[in-house]
């Protein structure tokens, strides 16, 4: 396993002294060449999520493991060292780049952050990587201007692989380019995978994307996760309430009409002062006084965990 994050929990301090919980037990597994999505609305804690797995938040509750190590336990070099190993490649290629700079120098950032390298052996690495990305080895002479938008998302994925890592994180990798530039991008980052033996952990709020990708989703609401399972068994069949308006919200080639698409009423509620109770209850037409009360426990529900009190028997 790469990474296993065991009833992790995470709050910050506002500045008028107030506790303020973003994330609350939360368990997941990343496995060997394993793609993971984590889907959610806005607020639900994916990033802070994800720097947690980037090692920029420790948690204020349980455990990390991260290649077999905690987190919580190493500092230093051997830190610096499992940094190397998870990279982020960013939601729009193009503001993430410093304009100025030759992607000579955008790719081979992490390579002088990490690596000791001549410019010879500098340049002939990110050569490398603009070649294993669909690029030219000329290209890595340019500026981020020149290449459309596809161009530069692989670009950002060359810089994210420059180090080889292990692990890395996907942004909202194809939500700033076109339909073709999104299909063509996700077969690179399928036969990456294979080829470097990479593990995946994709933010999305593009379900078709999700759903083309994913062995494995995360479903999160406001800090906690309330289903999680194998990607097909989740479309075909979503058990909580939340996951089911979510899918069912999607348009798809039978639909004629916005009425036919199902909404989640209301409003995602403050992170700072949620509902009492289970966090979705004001939202959830299939409430009762219960749900108002307490939190639901995950179970095992048909092959993937729901957190719903529906599912309790």
């Amino acid at each position: 396993m790469k990474l296993v994050i065991d009833n992790v929990s995470k709050s910050f301090v506002s500045r008028t002294g107030h506790n303020l919980p973003v994330l609350q037990d939360i368990n997941l597994t990343v496995n060997e060449e394993e793609f993971v999505a984590l889907v959610g609305p806005s607020g639900c804690g994916k990033s802070t999520l994800v720097n947690t797995i980037m090692l920029l938040h420790k948690p204020t509750a349980g455990e990390v493991t991260m290649f077999g190590k905690d987190i919580n336990h190493i500092s230093g070099r051997e830190l610096r060292e499992l940094r190397k190993q998870v990279q982020i490649v960013f939601q729009d290629p193009f503001w993430s780049m410093d304009p100025r700079w030759l992607v000579k120098d955008i790719i081979g950032e992490p390579i002088r952050v990490h690596e000791k390298l001549s410019m010879d052996e500098y340049v002939s690495t990110v050569q490398e990587m603009a070649e294993l990305v669909g690029l030219k080895k000329d290209d890595i002479f340019k500026y981020p201007h020149e290449f459309s938008g596809g161009q530069r998302q692989r670009i950002a994925i060359a810089r994210a692989l420059s180090v080889r890592p292990r692990l890395i994180i996907l942004d909202e990798p194809t939500s700033a380019i076109d339909v073709m530039s999104q299909a063509q991008i996700l077969k690179l980052l399928d036969e990456l995978k294979e080829s470097m033996e990479l593990s995946y952990v994709i933010i999305s709020h593009d379900l078709s994307v999700v759903n083309y990708m994913s062995d494995n989703i995360i479903v999160m609401y406001l800090g906690k996760i309330v289903e999680q399972g194998a990607a097909e068994k989740i479309f075909a069949e979503p058990k909580h309430p939340y996951t089911k308006a979510l899918f069912n919200a999607i348009p798809d080639i039978h639909t004629t009409s916005i009425d036919e698409l199902a909404i989640v009423k209301g409003e995602v509620p403050s992170a700072i002062n949620p509902p009492k109770g289970f966090r979705f209850h004001p939202r959830c037409e299939f409430c009762t006084e219960r749900c108002k009360q307490e939190e639901p426990q995950m179970h095992m529900v048909d092959g993937r965990m729901v957190g719903c009190f529906l599912y309790e028997s």
